[in-house]
């Protein structure tokens, strides 16, 4: 097969809905989008816990795109193991990264939450400094991982852990207890996504995505509308699921295609005035 001209962009990002059956919990929807070097882009949705075949469904939208299997496509997804798994093995020549913009997202609130540190604190009659090298070391941590240095990023956030626990003296000292919680969870998701952590400033200079704030807008735009936000509907997994096809088909204009498979005739009576007005 000849080698198709440009990669195919596809970002994946996952949303909660209000549970139908029982209103105190939630189920996850995924909602992606998939950009083309040429092309339109289309949107996807889904809800994995009903879908038979989540990854069947991804595969027709990218084969509806003209995909082949020696084509390169770059996923870019948040690091949940949901969205995670949905992605591998649908292409030998996919490549797996994780979105720098939900990484930004989580070291910007461990900025702030260190902005709220005391200056120092006190440990057997001596005193420390605690907010200044705290903000240094997220700096450098964000440094680390923007270009691609798990193992140096991984190496300071263990020893920022072994710091905050030693100021974490008193009960009273929320903060600093809350800063801890917040680094061991980013710790964590560090170290599950560190084989699909990239060279962000490098694929940056060369004018490639290294984020997929293009899925945000979609995510707003399919389930935020009708899902949650202000109207805080509740849903059943099947009502879900079965309305993010229509949706996904109305904002990729495929739905009057839709109905002309099920129904032939559909609007066979506008055709007709359409060819002859011609």
């Amino acid at each position: 097969m000849p080698r198709p001209p440009a990669p195919l962009n596809v970002g994946i990002d996952g949303g909660y809905v209000r549970q139908w059956d029982n209103k105190k919990t939630h189920f996850e929807v995924i909602v992606g989008k998939s950009i083309p070097e040429e092309g339109a882009s289309k949107c996807f949705g889904l809800v994995q816990s009903y879908d038979d075949k989540p990854k069947r469904r991804l595969f027709e939208v990218l084969k509806s795109q003209g995909m082949q299997l020696n084509q390169q496509i770059v996923f870019f997804s948040d690091g949940g193991d949901t969205v995670r798994n949905l992605q591998l093995y649908l292409n030998p020549e996919a490549e797996h990264l994780l979105d720098w913009f939900h990484v930004t997202m989580r070291l910007t609130v461990l900025h702030q939450t260190a902005k709220r540190l005391p200056m120092t604190f006190n440990d057997e009659d001596r005193t420390y400094e605690l907010r200044e090298p705290t903000l240094k070391a997220i700096e450098s941590i964000k440094w680390y991982l923007w270009h691609g240095n798990t193992y140096e990023a991984l190496e300071h956030l263990d020893t920022l852990e072994m710091e905050l626990d030693a100021a974490d003296l008193e009960p009273k000292d929320s903060v600093t207890r809350k800063l801890l919680r917040a680094v061991e969870e980013f710790h964590i998701y560090i170290a599950n996504n560190q084989t699909f952590i990239t060279n962000y400033g490098e694929r940056y200079r060369q004018g490639d995505r290294i984020s997929s704030g293009f899925v945000e807008s979609a995510v707003n735009y399919v389930v935020a509308k009708r899902f949650t936000k202000r109207q805080q509907m509740q849903w059943s997994p099947k009502g879900a699921h079965l309305l993010l096809q229509m949706r996904t088909r109305v904002l990729n204009g495929e739905l009057e295609q839709t109905f002309r498979n099920w129904h032939p005739n559909f609007r066979a009576v506008n055709d007709e005035k359409i060819k002859k007005a011609a």
